[in-house]
């Protein structure tokens, strides 16, 4: 098939674009977040193409993958095709609701053409997506390989725009974390975080090859968010074989087992569990053995990659769907 969607969640779209499809994505000269293209700090595949919006409505697309509400207006404008009617499409909903939770009404709610695909069972559950049908694809991860030798005695954390978004992802957890032990955060934008205190340390916008050799170089990692849909980077980590410590919020009650780590409620708690697994690297080790295997086991590429062919096949006629993927980007 050939898709289209736009580049918003470079982790999720980089499992996403490891399928047998080829996809198309909009860029524009400036690489705005409406036209920003192919990854700079990720490794796609050459059936990943881009495509200036001025060529769009000539090209031929299967189905579109909307991932903002505003994207059904750059569709009818660049591609001259209104998704759900046109051409096939899905909703495809990254993050929890906000607003007046749990009663917010989802974007799509008011329309039944277009289904509207979770990536969690809680985000499915706490939306209001009101006639709109709906899925649960929960995330898959491509393997990383097993790299953890937790060396430093630190605890990592990721995070994206720390200051900016604040309580949502815990950034006050972190700072009262670093006053107790040491805290490397890695991220976009986390930099000011290392001007307001300097025993934080911080890696700003590592490229991903580079992020997923640093951070298993720590002890353990940290996952502050109270209110995420469920960070990929968790997920990343504890398939890198680092063991967790989470807020228990969310979706984190099933993506962190107990042999994996430890789920905690209270400030106190977190430190404290980060500070025992500091401080005894061989069950750090072990937490985050059972961590890799219960990430290959419930969020593996293949059971990722399938459960959304088995979807796109639902929405697009075969006797439609275009056959094979691009020979080079």
């Amino acid at each position: 098939m050939r898709l289209l969607l736009w580049h918003v969640h470079g982790s999720w779209t980089t499992a996403f674009v490891q399928g047998r499809h080829e996809y198309l994505l909009p860029v524009t000269p400036d690489r705005g977040p409406d036209g920003l293209g192919r990854a700079r700090t990720w490794d796609w595949p050459a059936s990943v193409v881009e495509a200036p919006p001025e060529r769009l409505a000539e090209e031929h697309v299967d189905l579109v993958v909307l991932q903002r509400p505003h994207e059904a207006d750059l569709c009818a404008r660049w591609l001259r095709r209104t998704p759900g009617r046109d051409v096939p499409a899905v909703y495809l909903e990254h993050n929890t609701p906000l607003g007046d939770v749990p009663d917010s009404r989802h974007p799509m709610a008011e329309q039944d053409r277009v289904p509207v695909v979770h990536v969690t069972g809680f985000n499915e559950l706490f939306w209001d997506s009101g006639r709109a049908p709906t899925h649960v694809i929960e995330h898959g991860i491509p393997d990383p390989g097993h790299r953890y030798t937790g060396e430093l005695d630190r605890a990592a954390v990721v995070v994206n725009e720390p200051v900016r978004r604040g309580r949502s992802v815990g950034t006050d957890l972190v700072q009262g974390l670093a006053r107790r032990h040491g805290v490397d955060v890695f991220g976009m934008g986390v930099d000011p975080l290392a001007t307001a205190d300097a025993s934080i340390r911080t890696y700003d916008d590592l490229p991903q090859h580079r992020l997923h050799t640093e951070l298993p170089r720590r002890r353990v990692y940290v996952h502050t968010s109270r209110w995420t849909s469920l960070g990929l980077s968790l997920l990343e980590a504890m398939y890198l074989g680092m063991p967790v410590v989470a807020v228990a919020a969310t979706e984190a009650f099933r993506a962190v087992p107990p042999e994996a780590g430890l789920l905690v409620t209270r400030p106190d708690e977190l430190a404290r569990a980060v500070g025992d697994l500091l401080a005894d690297p061989e069950r750090a080790r072990a937490a985050g053995r059972a961590a890799r295997e219960h990430v290959r086991s419930r969020y593996g590429l293949d059971r990722f990659l399938a459960d959304w062919d088995g979807l796109l096949a639902s929405l697009v006629p075969a006797s439609t769907a275009t056959v094979g993927t691009a020979a080079s980007a």
